[in-house]
């Protein structure tokens, strides 16, 4: 089933990503399920970039303008050789929901429970928003 995932943070104005595809498996009915796929096929990308072994790194004119509109402007490398472990990435994502670190919309509705039923139809977006903390300390 082919999704659109947003990416946003409570204090930014504009998504981190414009809506990006997705696609997932057609068993995934819980919010659980949802976030434990879109982790691994996040995982997967990381762990396919490889390290880079360029003699003379550089970014051209339009990599450092179009890298700018979005507030980071890096060379998008890999200086490890070190994988990301998928299950252990979907386990502290879902830690990351349970402590209220993240919300997530499908379509109009958020959704707040990890294990209640989840309908997802072809097509939907599906949005991330990532919470900050504003000011003061944790304790």
């Amino acid at each position: 089933m082919d999704v659109y995932v947003k990416l946003k943070s409570a204090g930014k104005r504009r998504p981190v990503l414009n809506n990006t595809l997705y696609t997932l498996p057609d068993d995934v009915a819980t919010l659980r399920q949802l976030i434990a796929a879109t982790v691994r096929q996040e995982v997967a990308a990381y762990n396919s970039k490889g390290t880079d072994n360029a003699l003379v790194p550089f970014l051209t004119q339009a990599e450092i303008e179009d890298a700018s509109t979005v507030g980071k402007v890096g060379f998008g490398r890999l200086y490890s050789e070190k994988k990301a472990d998928p299950d252990k990435a979907v386990e502290v994502a879902l830690l990351g929901f349970e402590d209220g670190l993240f919300r997530v919309i499908v379509g109009e509705s958020e959704v707040v429970e990890l294990d209640a039923p989840l309908t997802i139809n072809e097509g939907d977006v599906i949005t991330f928003i990532r919470l900050t903390f504003l000011a003061g300390r944790l304790w």
